[in-house]
């Protein structure tokens, strides 16, 4: 009895000391050692930075300009000031036109057309991946001096700075802002318009600038004019000379 008792205690530690052992060994074998844990931190962080950079070199921007060059995959600009952009478009590149009737797309823009282009753009390749591409029409700027009025037809005629005559109609959409120091940007109507006023057209937008003096750099010959667009003195009293003519 005694030798039998003898022999499960031995047994019974024997199975005691495998079974701790083997979890002993498989505890240290899942917990990693401390250069183990180090390169898993370090790893993570170089990951976290990789992306942060990457994310400075990313930022939303748009730009304006007419195409220089197009393919399936890339356009290529002439922005305002005279640089060269080149645009990266995908299938999520939204395109559109104000006079596009039906579906418009990458093969609907032509050399010469004006784009704006919003997007993705990227610091170190100096690209912008598109997401909205339309096609826009800058308006027109001018620059110069109002010579005649015609109170009647609501027009009016301004030499250029290139010493060119434009007549100028007045419609229900054309807006007239007087600037001034004292007053600011204010809205003027027709009748208050005066002749060697200077004067600025964008697109239907008038704006006149009544206290700086006419450039003197505008000079348009009387015998350029046609009749109707006379140039005809002013006696300074607001009052009109009457030519003479026989």
């Amino acid at each position: 009895m005694k030798k039998n008792l003898s022999k499960f205690i031995l047994f019974f530690f024997s199975l005691f000391f495998i079974f701790h052992f083997s979890f002993f060994i498989s505890v240290s074998a899942a917990t990693p050692t401390p250069n183990a844990t180090d390169q898993i931190k370090q790893d993570l962080i170089n990951n976290i930075a990789s992306k942060v950079a990457q994310l400075k070199l990313v930022e939303k921007r748009g730009i304006v300009g007419k195409v220089s060059d197009v393919s399936n995959t890339q356009v290529t600009l002439s922005d305002l000031a005279g640089r060269i952009r080149f645009v990266d478009v995908d299938e999520l590149t939204k395109f559109s036109s104000p006079n596009a009737k039906g579906s418009f797309g990458i093969s609907d823009i032509s050399k010469g057309d004006t784009l704006e282009v919003l997007g993705l753009y990227n610091k170190e390749s100096r690209r912008l991946l598109g997401r909205f591409v339309n096609v826009i029409s800058l308006p027109t700027i001018t620059h110069g001096v109002i010579i005649s009025i015609d109170s009647k037809n609501f027009n009016f005629s301004v030499a250029t700075d290139s010493n060119k005559i434009l007549s100028v109609d007045i419609e229900t959409t054309t807006k007239i802002l007087s600037y001034t120091k004292d007053a600011g940007l204010a809205r003027l109507g027709f009748s208050k318009v005066k002749e060697n006023q200077n004067i600025i057209i964008v697109g239907n937008n008038l704006y006149i600038f009544p206290n700086i003096p006419k450039n003197p750099n505008i000079t348009v010959a009387q015998e350029a004019l046609s009749p109707n667009q006379a140039i005809i003195p002013s006696t300074g009293s607001g009052k009109k000379l009457t030519p003479i003519t026989k």
